[in-house]
């Protein structure tokens, strides 16, 4: 410690483009604490939005291929199944694609059975949600974020799913109620969730009649799940709708990433990111040492060893590294509430930063080593002969 005064005075002496190296470093842990933690959180679904309780069967070679409705009653007669419900993708958005609405058409009396606990809703918002044909209710957070009201009717645009009578994708649901979770962890999965009713849906479509999405099941008995997976599976082997049914944190984890490979596409960006930051950080410090070359033949000549030098030099690039890292995982840290309301189903935790320090001590150790080592082996001669 006693060195860190000389330390922080050289890596001050440009401040300029400390500042922009600086600023360079902080963005790129930012961005490493950012997507670790999302392909953490992909890699690890253990956190996920619903618990060992809970099974979700969909189409054994895809979920984007339906399963007939008519499945639900033979799901139910399964022994160790508690209760089943139906879901279906419906895709919709308000206005503009980039207003996202996770808009799901429901079985009223057995999606409320199965998720019993989970959601806090009014009894006279239930009662007249139950009563309108067209009602909808709606997270809390999501009426805030549109400004919607109760008693409001709202266009949503599906981006699958036509109706039978005139076409359009845009269908139309009464406000008649909000809700909101009862665990506080899961408020960021429900955010932007709208359920309305499955009959309307499957009434008013112009194809999939009779179809659902996937079924969910709760079990007696959590212990049991992986029994009870292969019995569901088993009453439809050998169909022309085979059925695959795990945990339905696995299912969440799955169904995002039907959008491609989520960890490759991570590491890709950020391994680009790290290279490029290997040149620009190793390239300020080799423009830093050649600066002070006669400062450092000066600091040997009053009995500072090479090993020595050595170290002032990797210090300089550890304390660089290390505080801009620090500044950026703070960054990507204060960014989790955010992203967790974006990504819908996925439990982020602020583990995932802890190998973000490591990073930034190996970053300072390989751009530091080749303008360390060259201010260790100064000649003290030909170094004091220097006139840069």
């Amino acid at each position: 410690m006693k060195y860190f005064p000389l330390i922080w005075a050289t890596l001050w002496r440009k401040k300029t483009r400390t500042v922009f190296t600086l600023l360079s470093i902080v963005i790129a842990f930012l961005l490493f604490g950012v997507l670790e933690t999302i392909d953490h959180a992909f890699s690890h679904p253990s956190g996920g939005v619903t618990g060992a309780d809970k099974l979700v069967t969909t189409n054994k070679y895809s979920i984007t291929l339906s399963l007939p409705f008519a499945d639900a009653q033979q799901i139910r007669s399964v022994p160790g199944v508690a209760e089943a419900t139906w879901i279906s993708w419906f895709g919709g958005y308000y206005q503009e694609p980039k207003n996202f609405v996770f808009a799901l058409p429901v079985d009223t009396d057995s999606y409320f059975n199965l998720h019993k606990g989970e959601f806090v809703v009014s009894d006279e918002h239930m009662q007249a949600y139950r009563n309108t044909r067209t009602g909808a209710l709606a997270n809390s957070a999501l009426l805030k974020k549109f400004g919607w009201k109760i008693g409001d009717k709202i266009p949503l645009h599906s981006t699958i799913w036509t109706r039978k009578d005139d076409g359009s994708l845009d269908w139309t649901f009464d406000i008649v109620g909000s809700f909101s979770a009862k665990d506080p962890t899961q408020a960021g999965a429900q955010a932007t969730t709208l359920l309305f009713h499955y009959e309307l849906f499957d009434e008013g479509r112009s194809f999939g009649k009779g179809s659902v999405g996937w079924f969910e099941e709760r079990v007696n008995d959590a212990s049991q799940s992986a029994a009870i997976s292969s019995r569901i599976d088993a009453l439809f082997a050998n169909s022309p709708n085979e059925t695959k049914t795990q945990p339905a944190n696995d299912f969440a984890m799955a169904f995002i990433k039907q959008l491609g490979d989520i960890g490759f596409v991570l590491r890709a960006i950020l391994g680009a990111v790290f290279f490029t930051l290997l040149f620009l950080t190793g390239n300020t410090m080799m423009q830093s040492v050649r600066e002070r070359i006669p400062e450092l033949a000066v600091l040997k000549t009053l009995g500072f060893g090479d090993g020595r030098v050595l170290r002032l030099v990797l210090a300089e690039s550890l304390l660089l590294c290390v505080i801009a890292a620090i500044i950026g995982l703070a960054l990507s840290y204060a960014m989790l509430p955010i992203i967790k309301i974006a990504l819908q189903g996925v439990e982020l935790t602020p583990s995932a930063l802890i190998p973000g320090i490591g990073v930034a001590v190996l970053l300072a150790l390989i751009v530091g080593a080749a303008p360390a080592l060259r201010a260790m082996r100064l000649n003290i001669v030909d170094a004091l002969a220097d006139k840069r």
